[in-house]
């Protein structure tokens, strides 16, 4: 049976485009029971990167956990009580790591369905003492919101690192000064944004060689900043 080039013509299918633009999203997400949660928080020492994540015709979800650290004994033992995974197997052993097989049980939340509903592309993962670390390519702000939204519609609780503009490359921070990034990155580094703080204000000044008035309206204006760009379109900041 041939086919004609006419018939080729009406089965051709407009090809929708999303490489250019988009932002990258550095994300914490966190809830008790995030897949693999009660886990890392009982080995929080130990490092776990899940390989892959397939869905069987059974409708179980299995996922293949790359995991390093000290622990991995510690890990085991957390793992068989952890009411986000059954039937955990460890599957293979190298020097640096291990790598395990588990079962995502009915309590185990997910979080790379959101992503995938919400247009975006998990571009990487790893656990942190504070839940999972993930770096997430959306195509634009609206997408992130979208992603925003669905976690903490399911009580998933969410924190933004960072933000940067897709195509300029990994040092290019969204809608931040090249000062705003800098005060920013040793902020954080010196930790600022924890509770009780590890760096002041006057500190920062010193640290920075500016006035503590333009560490604390630096920082004023990147976070404002930071948020009209990224989760509330109602915000808007200040003129940089």
């Amino acid at each position: 049976m041939s086919i004609d080039a006419a018939d080729l013509e009406d089965q051709r299918q407009t090809l929708t485009s999303l490489a250019d633009g988009g932002i990258v999203a550095q994300i914490r997400l966190d809830h008790p029971e995030l897949l693999l949660r009660p886990t890392l928080r009982r080995v929080p020492d130990v490092s776990v990167e899940p390989e892959t994540v397939t869905t069987l015709e059974t409708g179980q979800v299995v996922a293949f956990l790359r995991v390093r650290g000290d622990s991995p004994e510690g890990f085991e033992t957390a793992l068989e009580v952890d009411p986000t995974v059954t039937e955990p197997v460890l599957v293979d052993r190298y020097p640096d790591r291990r790598v395990y097989r588990v079962t995502v049980s009915e309590r185990g939340r997910r979080f790379d369905r959101g992503i995938v509903d919400a247009g975006g592309r998990l571009l990487e993962v790893s656990s942190s003492p504070d839940g999972w670390l993930l770096e997430v390519r959306f195509p634009d702000r609206d997408s992130l919101i979208a992603f925003n939204d669905h976690c903490r519609d399911r009580g998933l609780t969410v924190a933004v690192d960072y933000l940067r503009v897709a195509d300029d490359g990994p040092d290019g921070v969204l809608a931040l000064t090249e000062k705003q990034q800098e005060l920013l990155a040793v902020a954080y580094e010196e930790g600022y944004f924890e509770v009780p703080r590890g760096i002041s204000q006057d500190e920062l000044a010193d640290a920075l060689d500016v006035s503590k008035s333009a560490v604390s309206q630096r920082l004023r204006r990147a976070i404002g900043s930071l948020c009209a760009a990224s989760l509330t379109p109602d915000c808007r900041s200040e003129d940089r």
